[in-house]
């Protein structure tokens, strides 16, 4: 296990996977200090990705950290939202009540901005499992974020198929505008996308070991995978489905689950590939890697992890 305590943002559009992302970090204070929830516009809409981060926060008894509400729309593009994956609420699968903790005053850039700048350099990790919109704005405003952030380990893109368009996974197609800006910001990151992702199946027995827990919060944490899982798992014709965004903050408790590599990422903007992210896995470039590029887990191990944190909640 890595033995550094990392202090995050997170920077996410809760969704199912999200939730549970949030739910990880809570459940790992040895080694994640959430610092700050910053939300955006992304698998639902705005307004529904800040009420669902603070619905999360309540449901695991921290209503003390604060979240940020951030971008409505992408940087270019019209926002696009995947409400045929996780339902009309985005958080489809559990009822929870609406929050009593309210929003923390300010916009999620500035947030972003601020609680970097007044750190020591290279000590705040930023973790986006959404659009990248809030992070690309927050290094466009203050140009000097770049130096300080210590790295970014975001969900997100793909060395194969999208899971948008054959070429595009959800996150980068949605602003790819703001893609290019972090990929080419010079801050250390690491992408997790589909590659790796897709190896995070959870199967019948991974939930119902969750289930079994038999608490509040492994309850609603099941029923939110549950429901995720049913559009995946038809679509790719596997048993269960992705969880792909919890994959940042386990990379972060135990990067030895994890394996890949620096690779170079371009992100293509334009066209009928808008979205895609163009890793030259096999150098014939030359160019400078960009990112720490993960393509392997052990599932597993993965899942023994999330079932354990989540245990502690």
């Amino acid at each position: 296990m890595a033995q550094d305590r990392h202090r995050i943002i997170l920077d996410c559009d809760p969704g199912q996977d999200d939730a549970i992302a949030i739910l990880l970090a809570l459940g790992s204070p040895d080694e994640i200090e959430l610092l700050a929830i910053t939300t955006v516009a992304g698998n639902v809409p705005l307004r529904l990705t800040e009420l669902n981060a603070r619905k999360i926060l309540e449901l695991a008894g921290r209503a003390d950290i604060p979240v940020y509400k951030g971008c409505h729309r992408p940087l270019v593009e019209p926002l696009e939202t995947a409400e045929y994956v996780h339902g009309e609420t985005g958080l489809n699968g559990v009822d929870l009540p609406e929050p009593r903790m309210k929003l923390t005053e300010g916009h999620a850039v500035d947030a972003i901005i601020e609680i970097v700048m007044a750190a020591p350099a290279a000590t705040i990790t930023l973790c986006p499992t959404g659009p990248l919109t809030n992070i690309a704005m927050a290094l466009l405003k203050e140009p000097e974020l770049a130096a300080r952030v210590k790295d970014i380990v975001l969900m997100g893109g793909a060395i194969g198929l999208g899971n948008v368009t054959p070429a595009a996974e959800f996150n980068i197609y949605v602003d790819p505008h703001a893609a290019r800006v972090v990929f080419e910001s010079g801050v250390p990151i690491t992408m997790l996308g589909l590659d790796v992702t897709h190896q995070a199946l959870v199967n019948r027995p991974r939930l119902e070991a969750i289930r079994a827990l038999g608490t509040p919060v492994a309850s609603a944490a099941a029923g939110l995978v549950d429901f995720f899982n049913r559009f995946d798992s038809d679509r790719y014709e596997v048993d269960g489905a992705p969880l792909h965004d919890p994959c940042v903050i386990a990379q972060l408790i135990d990067p030895t689950i994890f394996k890949g590599k620096p690779c170079h990422v371009a992100i293509e903007t334009e066209g009928g590939s808008k979205g895609r992210t163009n890793v030259d896995w096999f150098p014939r470039e030359q160019r400078v890697a960009n990112a720490t590029v993960i393509n392997e887990m052990d599932a597993d191990r993965f899942f023994a992890l999330l079932t354990e944190r989540l245990a502690r909640l």
